[in-house]
């Protein structure tokens, strides 16, 4: 008789013990699930310029600007010629941003130069 109450309280502890540690598992499964549902906002680095980058932005927003008024040009023929808008050609020329490579090769043939040129002019 002995032996089955023992038997008895062994198993009410193993499954005691077994409900216990599933409560902790659930517990660590949701802490760990909420942290990582947790909204991240990429903040990219700041942009490091050399200072030889300044002096090339600053180089090809003067070229930019020389070429244009050099041909008679308003930036708002440019910016209508390239699909841009003025702002887009200032902020070219103010050196605050830089053309991509398709708008450099257009400006390059709206000034009708190779755009090798344009670049050889920039060193």
């Amino acid at each position: 008789m002995s032996t089955s109450i023992g038997l008895f309280f062994l198993l009410g502890f193993g499954i005691t013990s077994l409900v216990i540690l599933a409560i902790i598992i659930f517990i660590i499964y949701f802490a760990v699930k909420k942290s990582n549902n947790k909204q991240t906002v990429y903040n990219p680095p700041a942009e490091t310029v050399t200072p030889q980058q300044e002096e090339i932005r600053k180089s090809l927003g003067e070229i930019l600007r020389e070429m244009r008024s050099g041909h008679g040009m308003t930036q708002e023929f440019v910016a209508e010629n390239l699909g841009v808008s003025r702002q887009a050609v200032s902020k070219w020329e103010n050196g605050t941003s830089e053309p991509s490579t398709s708008n450099l090769i257009a400006i390059a043939k709206l000034y009708e130069i190779p755009p090798e040129e344009l670049l050889k002019k920039l060193v």
